[in-house]
């Protein structure tokens, strides 16, 4: 009987794989990290014998930064310097430096491509500006940025990826495996809670490990895990010290938690502690000199690694072995990459910017969001007649400011591109009077925002934009409004009037001729929401956070101001954020996460699971069916959420935990699968500080956005 059980097993186990590999569940293709020319190990020892040959100054001058953008170099070493230069949507192209790229492609920003949903369009987008880097002799580019969308108002959010964890991490991990492939270093920044430019140099994070580990970190464990060369430190304090000189932050989370053993770089002019950062585990103070520019009381000596780590060495204070594992970190870098044994310039790259254009084209094709659509989209130009085009963003190209801005040629105007599918069947008025408005057959209404790095920005528009929007939509029944912005803005007021909303984002250089094509059918929306747009503000989870008696400002100068009183800013949502905050509070949102339109219609159908239990470690499969039931091909986001039924902690209703982007012709169905893991069902425990799953009964949730769920089913995880 013994041996018939086992058998019985044996037959069982077998007839289970052949159900998997014969299509019944499919696992997931295994993700691929990047892997450096010169192995870690390899590169270190090399450091280390460069090391042993250096005096003490020469070591000092490598731990801070030169000309503001640059490393030190040593010619007798071998070791050259190198450029750093921003940002993630493209190259950054600074006038005041020489030699600099002629021209750089403006690429749709990164919160708009998180809305495409297609990590291999992350990979390709990454690998396209990595190329222009090695075009313009860039040997480090300062970004990915990825700090999470937690309040509407941060000035940064264009530069981000989304609230959400998991699908941040899935881009960004794509998005370093592109870049690094080119051979520029990509860096991970701003490490961490980030999540406000007001007032950003005195703005404490005030925040748990569990929610560190299960919203902040996952993005940054994505990139490190899929081979990121480079960090950078954050200007806020976590927990009361600057992030940048907090060992807490960078020997304790950075490097043995997510187990980062290359370059930590300091954003710049954000350490304000020689003595502490040296022992922080930093490596390499940016810029490592003040300006002249600067207020005096941020250009002190004391600040800036180079000046202060001899004296701290004589003091005893630090030790020249703390000053070697900078520099040791720095070279194994520098080293690894091949940066030592090939030129960073390759000008063979310059040939690839017009493939680079089709790229950042794609790009907008796939990340704009329509949000709503009566019935009037899209716009046949055959039978189109009489379109008025008004608004802000006709003939110039939105984009946001700061380190992050990226100017771009060529460009393609709101105008031009509709010109060019309508021809003179559209008009632009800059002031349309009520009669104009009237006559026309439809309106087309750009309205939008300049976001930038140094402050926040209002959630809501202007009055004189919210009445321009009320005065047409209510004129004329048969207007378009599109939306050029860098985070969700407050739409209420006016939103049911309008016939069409359509998200563009920053669209970058040719981003507007998607515009157009979507406009007119020639291209089927397909990008949905990486965000929660509220209602109002004051829904969000990150409210209030300006300190009584204080407003918001526009320009740099309040960043600066480090003598101003430190701000707490205490995320007491807790693991709360975006749409688990709105689902949990019961608050409806104008536009929910994971939302967006198509010009057709999915069917979900035959969710399965490869199991109704599953022990812990072990992979659940699921599929399902999905078909495109309208009369035009189009592309779907296929979003799974797990919930953990039975918890003893509290946790969000549902969570993303994967997704697919598929396209399907008119009348075509397709099999979905996925694969989740134990992470997927497991929480932060501060107990025992690290991932726990709990047995008990989970619910797998797939649908169209977090609140058009399609398709659910119960399963348990047993001890």
């Amino acid at each position: 009987m013994k041996n018939l059980i086992i058998l019985l097993l044996i037959f069982m186990t077998v007839n289970s794989c052949k159900d998997i590999e014969s299509g019944e569940f499919k696992s997931e293709e295994k993700f691929e990290a990047f892997k450096p020319p010169i192995a870690y190990e390899d590169a270190r020892k090399t450091a280390e014998g460069i090391i042993a040959q250096m005096n003490l100054e020469e070591k000092i001058s490598m731990i801070g930064g030169y000309n503001m953008f640059f490393t030190k170099g040593f010619e007798k070493f071998n070791i050259p310097s190198l450029y750093f230069s921003d940002a993630t949507q493209g190259v950054h192209i600074r006038a005041n430096l020489d030699d600099q790229l002629e021209k750089s492609v403006a690429f749709p920003c990164p919160l708009a491509l998180s809305s495409t949903w297609n990590p291999g369009l992350a990979k390709e987008y990454a690998k396209s500006i990595g190329e222009e880097c090695r075009a313009g002799e860039i040997a480090v580019l300062l970004g990915p940025g990825m700090n999470i969308y937690r309040i509407s108002q941060n000035g940064r959010n264009f530069e981000y990826f989304g609230e959400d964890p998991y699908l941040a991490a899935r881009m960004i991990e794509n998005y370093v495996v592109g870049m690094q492939s080119t051979g520029t270093i990509s860096t991970l920044k701003h490490f961490i809670t980030n999540n406000t430019d007001y007032r950003r140099r005195t703005s404490n994070s005030v925040v748990d490990k569990r929610t560190l580990h299960e919203i902040y970190l996952p993005a940054f464990e994505a990139g490190i895990n899929a081979g990121a060369m480079a960090v950078m430190t954050s200007y806020n304090m976590v927990n009361g010290e600057y992030a940048g000189q907090s060992k807490e932050v960078i020997t304790g989370l950075l490097r043995n938690d997510l187990g980062f053993k290359w370059l930590v770089m300091s954003d710049w002019w954000s350490v304000w502690d020689a003595e502490k950062v040296i022992k922080s585990g930093l490596d390499l103070d940016m810029p490592g000199e003040p300006q002249d520019w600067m207020p005096e009381n941020t250009r002190k000596e004391e600040f800036y690694l180079r000046n202060m780590a001899k004296p701290l060495i004589e003091e005893g204070k630090v030790t020249e072995q703390d000053i070697d594992r900078m520099v040791l970190n720095i070279l194994t870098t520098e080293i690894s990459m091949g940066l030592l044994e090939r030129p960073v310039k390759d000008s063979s790259y310059f040939e690839k910017f017009d493939q680079h254009i089709g790229v950042a084209l794609n790009t907008a094709r796939e990340s704009m969001v329509l949000l709503k659509n009566n019935g009037l989209l899209p716009i046949d130009p055959v039978k189109a007649a009489k379109i008025l085009l008004t608004g802000r963003y006709v003939n110039e190209i939105p984009r946001g400011g700061g380190s992050a801005e990226v100017i771009g040629y060529d460009d393609v105007t709101m105008l031009a591109a509709l010109k060019n599918v309508y021809g003179d069947n559209i008009t632009y008025v800059e002031k349309p009077s009520d009669e104009q408005i009237k006559k026309a057959s439809h309106v087309i209404l750009s309205i939008g925002t300049f976001d930038s790095e140094g402050n926040d920005k209002s959630f809501d528009f202007p009055d004189s934009v919210n009445q321009a929007v009320e005065r047409i939509t209510s004129t004329n029944k048969n207007t378009i409004v599109v939306v050029s912005s860098g985070s969700g803005m407050n739409m209420t007021a006016w939103n049911d009037k309008a016939a069409g909303l359509i998200y563009s984002w920053y669209p970058g250089q040719v981003g507007f001729k998607a515009l157009a094509e979507i406009i007119a059918g020639i291209t089927n929306p397909s990008g949905k929401l990486p965000i929660t747009i509220e209602k109002s503000f004051s829904d969000s989870p990150g409210y209030p956070y300006i300190p009584e008696g204080e407003e918001l400002y526009v320009g740099w100068e309040p960043d600066m101001e480090i003598a101003h009183p430190v701000n707490d800013i205490v995320y007491d949502e807790g693991v709360m954020v975006g749409y688990r905050w709105y689902e949990s509070k019961k608050i409806e949102p104008l536009y929910a996460f994971g939302h967006g339109l198509s010009y057709t219609n999915f069917e979900y159908t035959n969710l399965q699971i490869s199991a109704k239990s599953i022990q812990t470690n072990q992979p659940l499969n699921l599929k399902i069916d999905i078909q495109n039931t309208g009369t035009v091909e189009g592309m779907e986001i296929v979003q799974v959420y797990v919930r953990d039924i039975e918890s003893s902690v509290v946790r969000p209703l549902k969570e993303l935990k994967d997704f697919k982007k598929i396209k399907l012709a008119a009348g075509e169905k397709q099999t979905v699968y996925f694969t989740l893991a134990d992470r997927d069902f497991a929480f932060w425990d501060i107990n025992s500080n690290t991932w726990k799953i709990e047995p008990g009964k989970f619910e797998i949730l797939v649908g169209k956005a977090s609140d058009n769920i399609q398709a659910k089913l119960e399963f348990e995880i047993i001890p």
